[in-house]
């Protein structure tokens, strides 16, 4: 299985910090962001693809030192146009059947990403106190996923999208428009497949998105290797 890692974004709300640094290699409890990624994946992952822009070559230079995986590439992102348009720029690289799609500047739980790459297609949900702030994710009766709306206005709580999700390669069979914001959205990736076959919803023990200065240093806090180190490491 291929894992891609979404770490172009120019993480505008943790500047001056980012100024100098790219967000995923921030550092939380010792170690960058982006290593504390690297280490949670499942074994199920073999190759890693990371799509880069603000700073290349920072994170460049961060996978050649690290130590977690022999095969990873870099798929620079150029002009910035959205999620969705990330993940098509990694299609030719990607050489597994399914791949696991994350955002590359979070904290997930090691255990749940394992679940999620054991289902066929799917995205991981954490429950919400503020559904406004978040996609939030509509549940069929069968408990699969029926959408994602962005930001509804919702009495909480409520499931959130988390930004980790797991794909089909025939992800890259489908086209996708440019959303309102003038973007190409994985979510509409996700709606797409969701419409055509049993997208799985796992919901997560532990998502720490780092989004602010408040809670970058709340992460630090955080027994990250309880929760990010995969069973037998």
């Amino acid at each position: 299985m291929d894992a891609v890692l979404l770490a172009a974004g120019l993480g505008t709300r943790l500047r001056p910090h980012t100024l100098t640094t790219p967000k995923p290699l921030l550092a939380v409890r010792g170690r960058p962001i982006l290593d504390w990624t690297l280490g949670a994946l499942p074994a199920s992952v073999k190759r890693v693809i990371v799509v880069t822009n603000y700073l290349a070559e920072q994170i460049d230079g961060y996978l050649r030192g690290q130590r977690h995986f022999r095969h990873w590439v870099t798929v620079p992102q150029g002009e910035p146009r959205g999620t969705g348009d990330a993940l098509r720029r990694c299609q030719a690289h990607v050489q597994s059947d399914r791949l696991l799609v994350l955002n590359g500047d979070d904290l997930f739980g090691a255990a749940d990403l394992a679940e999620l790459a054991s289902r066929p297609a799917g995205v991981l949900v954490a429950q919400v106190q503020e559904p406004r702030k978040f996609g939030i994710a509509f549940l069929k009766a069968d408990g699969t996923l029926e959408r994602l709306v962005e930001k509804p206005d919702l009495a909480p709580p409520q499931l959130a999208n988390t930004g980790a999700y797991v794909f089909p390669r025939s992800v890259f069979d489908l086209e996708i428009g440019l959303s309102p914001r003038g973007e190409y959205e994985i979510t509409d990736y996700v709606s797409q497949l969701a419409a055509r076959q049993p997208f799985h919803v796992v919901p997560a023990k532990f998502w720490f998105p780092i989004g602010t200065e408040e809670a970058w240093q709340a992460a630090q806090r955080e027994n990250l290797d309880a929760v990010m180190t995969p069973p037998g490491r």
